[in-house]
């Protein structure tokens, strides 16, 4: 194990590691810290919650001039919701940084409110190639004092059609400038990328691309039109209090969703065609207990941090024997033991092979679809409320808080994770008294304010 203080990093930033609780490195970070610290341009692989936000966000912030008035670090990150998780991680790092700006730039926002933003550079900028793009041909964004650039999750950005984004990005960065991949599997194309921008990179490899140890794998052969009712019966099993089923295909995500939803699953779909909103709404939902099972593609997936999965069901079997390691490790995370269970027609066979030089023999099971075996669906715990008002109005979980268990005359345990975005705010409350939280708030202030609340179903 290598403490933090063991390694050449800036007082302030050992000063937020220790607020944080963290005080021993990850094999990721160990490996990857000497080297990020040093300037050198580093690749690493590791698996999904080994650590490499933190990793590369201490290399970047280490080599910050907090004194200088422009942007010396950009992330790219392939989806919005990636990149608010890094900004968050980036704030918390930064804490004790003194006068550090950091400006999130993603699709799903005016270009001309972040155009206003930009008036006074951000040391620090988090955001979609895209949007990156957009400002750095309008000119609101310079990037000529940029000292380090991090491509986070880059094997994701190059299948989701980004690598001429990413081209146009690293036009605008200067020659000097430290590049860093951070990926959870490597493909050719990643290598191919290390090769055209990277100056003698460090590499960095800390899992073998085995599944967590603490991740049991099991495979059921299942025809395709057996696969629903395998999945009901797999859920009906286990309960999972969350759940991802993974398709291969935006299609499948829907109807997977849509079937489950009629046998009486809380479920919703996540994939590449929902607007911002929907998709935010999704994933709070998701993670507030108020949908128990999320039905998604890998691209779509790719972003989401729930520490608490116990069960991934593989709907579709993976195309490679990389993604089904990614899939699988999704649970079986922070010391939780974890279920990854994979549906196999006989045409998907050849992949089922591939798995298994990878992983080794499989624990091929049989699935137990007679009808005296399925059961009905079971609900989730919790369900969102909305309320139309949010961070620009200066709304905050206190405030939800205190109406709910003040006036609204809720107990705390039956208010659980509370989410604000600009103009709105999500709060999930027990199922059992949804009805009555809801008329409580419609009748009372938020505030003092009367506010608009819905339910979401």
């Amino acid at each position: 194990m290598t403490d933090f203080s063991s390694l050449s990093l800036p007082q302030p930033l050992l000063q937020a590691l220790d607020a944080l609780g963290h005080t021993q490195a990850t094999p990721v970070q160990a490996q990857s810290l000497p080297g990020l610290l040093a300037g050198r341009d580093v690749i690493a692989q590791a698996r999904t919650g080994s650590g490499k936000t933190v990793a590369f966000g201490l290399g970047l912030l280490a080599r910050l001039d907090p004194a200088l008035g422009a942007t010396q670090a950009l992330v790219l990150a392939p989806t919005r919701e990636l990149a608010d998780q890094v900004g968050k991680v980036l704030r918390q790092l930064a804490r004790f940084l003194p006068n550090l700006k950091l400006s999130i730039l993603c699709g799903g926002v005016p270009l001309r409110v972040q155009v206003e933003s930009l008036a006074h550079a951000p040391q620090v900028v988090v955001g979609t190639p895209g949007r990156i793009v957009e400002h750095l041909e309008k000119g609101s964004l310079e990037l000529s004092a940029l000292r380090v650039l991090v491509l986070d999750e880059a094997d994701r950005m190059l299948d989701m059609g980004f690598s001429d984004s990413i081209a146009a990005v690293l036009r605008y960065v200067p020659r000097e400038c430290q590049v860093n991949l951070f990926s959870a599997t490597f493909p050719d194309e990643i290598r191919a990328l290390s090769g055209d921008y990277q100056r003698d990179p460090l590499a960095v490899t800390v899992d073998s691309g085995e599944a967590a140890p603490d991740v049991v794998q099991r495979f059921y052969e299942v025809e395709p039109a057996q696969k629903l009712d395998t999945v009901a019966w797999l859920l009906g099993e286990h309960k999972p209090e969350s759940c991802v089923i993974f398709c291969n295909t935006r299609r499948d995500t829907q109807d997977v969703a849509a079937a489950l939803d009629q046998r009486g699953f809380s479920v919703l779909a996540l994939h590449g065609d929902l607007e911002q909103r929907d998709r935010d709404e999704v994933l709070v939902r998701f993670a507030n207990r108020s949908c128990s099972i999320l039905v998604a593609t890998d691209v779509a997936a790719r972003g989401l941090d729930i520490e608490d999965l116990p069960v991934v069901i593989m709907y579709d079997i993976a195309s490679d024997a990389d993604t089904h390691v990614h899939r699988s490790g999704r649970t079986g995370r922070a010391g939780r033991s974890g279920l990854a269970l994979t549906l196999c027609s006989s045409r998907e066979m050849g992949r089922a092979k591939a798995i298994e030089e990878r992983l080794g023999s499989l624990r091929w099971e049989t699935a137990k679809t007679s009808p005296a075996r399925l059961r009905s669906g079971q609900l989730a715990p919790m369900q969102t409320l909305v309320i139309d008002a949010g961070r620009k109005d200066k709304l905050r979980p206190g405030d939800i808080l205190g109406a709910l268990t003040g006036s609204a005359g809720l107990a705390a345990a039956d208010v659980g994770k509370i989410a604000i975005f600009d103009v709105r705010a999500y709060v999930a409350v027990s199922r059992g008294i949804a009805d009555k939280a809801l008329a409580r708030l419609r009748e009372g202030k938020i505030k003092g304010r009367s506010l608009r609340v819905r339910k979401l179903v």
